[in-house]
């Protein structure tokens, strides 16, 4: 939080109660869970939300049922990923997004540290553990290196893939015996989104 600044015990509570939220649940709470948790009234919880707002603890997005957002100097663990969309792990899909899911994670959770995360589909990727329905951490970054796993766009469809650069040729690589490699012709429509960090799989 910023320099000198105090919180009364009270509010030392709500934000208490917010981290505690953030880390079970992986979203924040709304103002009526938060007043659930410290046995208050839903207006009380709104005036502590301001008066945390109002130290630079955090900050509210207005119109937004979750809409609590930590400073980073309050949770400087924490890592809040955007779950931007779906990503091919087999034949290039169009990225299909899903705006507004926010997901909290421990900052050491993955290396280097991501921007955003996908959710995969298909199975071309199988070989190096990563399958249909996880989620994969990327790093925005639009140069990669030979043999890592990237998010590539291809004639605006968007992969995931192991990037082989040799021979002056270039090729999406599938871990997968049912996958061809993916040839990228020279003018082809084509650039590196990200480079993947790790994974997530649900239960």
């Amino acid at each position: 939080m910023p320099p000198m600044m105090t919180l009364t015990p009270r509010q030392q509570a709500a934000l208490d109660a917010i981290t505690d939220h953030l880390d079970g649940e992986g979203v924040p709470p709304s103002a009526t869970e938060l007043a659930r948790r410290l046995g208050i009234r839903h207006s009380a919880a709104q005036k502590l939300l301001r008066s945390l707002a109002d130290k630079q603890v955090l900050t509210l997005l207005p119109g937004k049922a979750r809409g609590i957002r930590l400073a980073a100097s309050s949770r400087p663990s924490l890592l809040h990923l955007p779950l931007l969309g779906r990503v091919a792990a087999g034949l290039p899909i169009g990225a299909d997004a899903e705006f507004g899911e926010v997901r909290v994670f421990d900052a050491a959770t993955f290396s280097p540290t991501p921007d955003y995360l996908l959710r995969v589909k298909g199975n071309s990727m199988e070989g190096d553990g990563i399958f249909g329905g996880d989620l994969i951490a990327v790093k925005r970054s639009a140069t990669a290196d030979h043999g890592q796993i990237v998010v590539a766009r291809l004639d605006g469809e968007i992969t995931v893939k192991r990037l082989e650069l040799r021979d002056n040729r270039l090729r999406l690589m599938p871990r997968h015996p049912d996958h061809a490699p993916i040839e990228i012709p020279p003018g082809s429509d084509f650039g590196i989104e990200g480079v993947y960090c790790g994974l997530l799989r649900s239960a």
